[in-house]
């Protein structure tokens, strides 16, 4: 279900590009300024973004790499958030608590995302295996000390 939500999302960024650079003006050009090797023109930006986000989508999709995918998908998640969810501009109240509320649904996505792209699956974790290597490399250097 989630990974489909950025595959229909990341397909009408591809196809929609147009309709999306308004939106994402106020965005894309800071952040192409601020990450290097990103264009700055908004409408290549926003078409990267739908790429990134198709490609992560299927991949979480079909279980291939799924905590690169949920990290890919949360780096899309936010600057698409930043701009189509901007409900501290919006004047009227009704489209502004429609924006609040999709903003922190997606704030809440981001959540979710970050959560997969450190889950483990139940095995031991990159810390707990260094605490361990560690561990082990200290008993064995002590075993062969003399006294």
């Amino acid at each position: 279900m989630l990974a489909s939500m950025f595959l229909v999302g990341g397909m009408d960024a591809l196809r929609n590009s147009r309709e999306k650079v308004l939106a994402a003006e106020p965005v894309a050009p800071e952040l192409g300024k601020r990450l290097p090797y990103l264009p700055e023109d908004t409408e290549t930006l926003v078409k990267i973004n739908g790429a990134v986000m198709v490609a992560a989508g299927a991949m979480l999709a079909t279980g291939r790499f799924p905590r690169l995918a949920s990290l890919a998908l949360a780096g899309t998640l936010v600057p698409t958030t930043a701009a189509a969810h901007r409900f501290w501009e919006e004047q009227d109240p009704k489209v502004r608590q429609m924006q609040q509320i999709q903003f922190f649904k997606n704030v809440g996505l981001l959540g979710g995302l970050l959560l997969a792209a450190v889950d483990t699956e139940g095995r031991p974790g990159l810390a707990w295996r260094a605490r361990h290597a560690a561990r082990h490399a200290t008993d064995n250097v002590k075993s062969v000390l003399p006294g």
